[in-house]
């Protein structure tokens, strides 16, 4: 490295410490003159970093944001700690940076130097994270072997275990990753069954970059989010809510979280139409009750008679002594459902024993092992 290139490095790192530098101070650290500093400033300027000027006794330079990032220089301790936090982030699918942090992760470990590969490694095999419930974690490495492969268009193999158990090993052309809730899953191509797959991240190991480069194939989807999606409701009993909401329109959408939850239609100043998207009758009923005012639902009769079941159940649990019967549903969706204060609906006084659940639908292609276990 030439001694000007050297010299611009280390004038780029000393600006990347948040403060600022008068000129004076960075000749003293560099051991060269003012007018060299300023000469190396304006080829920083050239290169994109936005290093700006303050005149005066006490002026100096400073780095600041500009429209694009240029690229950073870090210390083993910076680099590091960057490593290990990414890492954390992608294993644990946190809510917004999950799909950033594997990317980030993925071009940061590419360029690390083996001495510090070996230090962040041992500090993952050193620490064992803490879940929250039973939700699955994910091999951070496994994730960046499997982003890397979906940037270079790779074929991997792998061992999967899927839901009911079966163990197979597999060949597939990764596609994306898709982080929902706290899990993450693989679209790929499985090129031994000829068509797309969804495997869960957390069930495979030992993922092996082939070496093999393919030209990019053409999802069955507007995007690998919604074939995930898709795939997934046709595996699970879903439903389609409509409900009279006792409140303003727009306080109703706020509460609801956005279009993502449903549709709300005003009636009049103080009420709305909720329609809302296919979910599981649990997830639908605590939405709604969720929003703190009066609402009768329309359809399904299903959701009727869960939220009647479950009114009883939570009135019989606030007063003890109001009665002796006790609904032994597991899920409400069996059990007595006679009003017993519950949140008012358009069911029909007397309920069904037991609530129908629709059948799964299978989606194209999930008549397979792994299917299970999306």
């Amino acid at each position: 490295m030439s001694e000007t290139s050297a010299r611009l490095l280390n004038l780029l790192s000393l600006l990347q410490t948040p403060r600022e530098w008068p000129g004076r101070e960075l000749a003293e650290r560099l051991r060269v003159t003012p007018r060299t500093i300023r000469r190396d400033i304006g080829r920083l300027r050239e290169l994109g970093y936005p290093v700006h000027a303050t005149m005066g006794a006490d002026g100096g330079y400073r780095l600041a944001a500009g429209t694009a990032m240029p690229p950073l220089l870090l210390d083993d301790e910076e680099a590091v700690a960057i490593a290990v936090g990414l890492r954390s982030a992608a294993g644990h699918a946190i809510e917004g940076i999950e799909e950033a942090s594997v990317r980030a992760l993925a071009k940061l470990e590419q360029v690390l130097p083996a001495r510090l590969r070996r230090r962040v490694g041992t500090l993952g095999t050193a620490t064992v994270p803490m879940p929250a419930g039973d939700d699955p974690t994910v091999d951070p490495e496994h994730l960046t072997v499997l982003a890397a492969a979906v940037t270079n268009h790779e074929r991997v193999r792998f061992r999967y275990r899927a839901g009911a158990g079966a163990r197979s090993e597999r060949l597939v052309e990764p596609h994306r990753l898709v982080a929902a809730g706290r899990r993450w899953y693989l679209v790929a191509y499985d090129n031994d069954r000829e068509d797309w797959r969804i495997f869960r991240v957390d069930r495979l190991t030992e993922p092996f970059p082939t070496g093999v480069r393919t030209p990019p194939r053409t999802l069955p989807a507007a995007d690998a989010a919604a074939y995930v999606r898709e795939r997934m409701r046709g595996l699970h009993s879903s439903y389609r809510a409509v409900a009279t909401v006792y409140a303003p329109a727009a306080a109703v959408s706020a509460r609801l979280g956005g279009p993502a939850a449903g549709t709300v239609e005003p009636v009049d100043a103080g009420s709305c139409r909720v329609v809302s998207q296919p979910d599981s009758l649990e997830r639908l009923a605590i939405r709604l009750a969720l929003l703190g005012c009066e609402f009768t639902v329309h359809e399904p009769p299903e959701l009727a008679a869960y939220l009647r079941a479950l009114g009883g159940r939570a009135t019989r649990a606030a007063e003890p002594d109001a009665g002796n019967e006790r609904d032994t549903g597991v899920s409400g969706v069996s059990g007595p459902y006679a009003p017993t204060g519950a949140i008012a609906d358009t069911a029909p006084d007397t309920a069904p024993k037991a609530v129908p659940r629709a059948a799964p639908q299978a989606a194209p292609g999930a008549a397979d092992e792994e299917a299970g276990a999306v």
